[in-house]
């Protein structure tokens, strides 16, 4: 199964099971509205009940059938990239990177050695300020995998952090390349053009972004960078349509927020810093009704 059908049947049948859901609460909701209207007859279960129990066998099968595919993507993923993968990107999630390390090597002595894995393995090390080793990592991603977009993005992660902001876009810029639709890394290109100071390229790949649905963390960023530009151009139609979509993206500023304590100490953990006191205060400007 492709990755593409393996998420489709994921969205599908979780999709299914909130149906399910939905038509279970409407029904039973209507029974109880129409109880009062009826005459009490011992005819069994009226159609709605019937209606809302077959939601409810609907969801439940969904459920069922959504945690197993869960389950089986993540026993197939921990068996493609090694035992210890798993736990390592968790462990990376919460910002525990030098637990993650051994777990990651384990991986590759197993003979895992895949671009996912060397991509979480350059954060790791690069989190735990072993900058060489981070772009020894990403530098042998590159030439074992020349054809993945991943591999680029792992150059790239490693050039970011230590501030080498051309070369981390040249990375990306190569990555794009190979996978032109991936609003995230359009989004990741924006930013390290923006703190290179090439607000006009800059602006050029956050427009791209904004063209895919994106994950509120980088919605969050690049419609505030968005509404900077087309304020500055005088576009104000504009600039209010991305205002707006930067403020129901604002939840994801939390997760930027979040992985501070691991970027202290570096060039580029401090352009973020500033960078989401900026975001606040443009939000608290939008939330007292001022554009800019």
């Amino acid at each position: 199964m492709s990755r593409r059908l393996q998420w489709l049947a994921l969205f599908v049948s979780f999709g299914l099971g909130v149906a399910g859901v939905f038509v279970f609460i409407g029904g039973i909701v209507v029974e109880v509205v129409t109880a009062r209207e009826r005459l009490p007859v011992d005819d069994g279960l009226s159609p709605v009940v019937q209606l809302a129990l077959g939601g409810l066998c609907l969801a439940a099968m969904m459920f069922l059938l959504w945690f197993t595919l869960v389950g089986w993507l993540l026993v197939r993923q921990s068996r493609r990239q090694g035992s210890g993968y798993g736990d390592a990107y968790r462990l990376i999630e919460s910002f525990h990177f030098r637990e993650a390390i051994p777990l990651l090597e384990r991986s590759i002595n197993e003979g895992k050695e895949t671009a996912e894995v060397l991509m979480l393995l350059t954060s790791a090390y690069a989190y735990t300020g072993q900058l060489a080793k981070a772009q020894a990592t990403a530098d042998r991603s590159v030439r074992l995998f020349p054809n993945d977009p991943d591999a680029y993005i792992t150059l790239a992660n490693g050039y970011r952090l230590q501030a080498a902001y051309d070369e981390a876009g040249r990375s990306l810029m190569r990555a794009l390349e190979l996978a032109p639709d991936q609003p995230i890394v359009w989004a990741e290109l924006g930013f390290l053009q923006h703190f290179a100071g090439d607000e006009t390229a800059a602006l050029e790949s956050f427009k791209r972004a904004a063209t895919h649905a994106m994950p509120a963390m980088y919605g969050v960023r690049v419609y505030y960078h968005l509404t900077q530009a087309y304020q500055a151009a005088g576009e104000i139609k504009q600039a209010v349509r991305a205002n707006a979509k930067m403020m129901s993206a604002r939840g994801g500023l939390a997760a930027w927020k979040s992985g501070l304590n691991a970027l202290e100490g570096t060039a580029y953990g401090q352009a973020i810093r500033y960078e989401i006191a900026a975001i606040e205060q443009a939000l608290a400007d939008a939330d007292a009704g001022n554009l800019g």
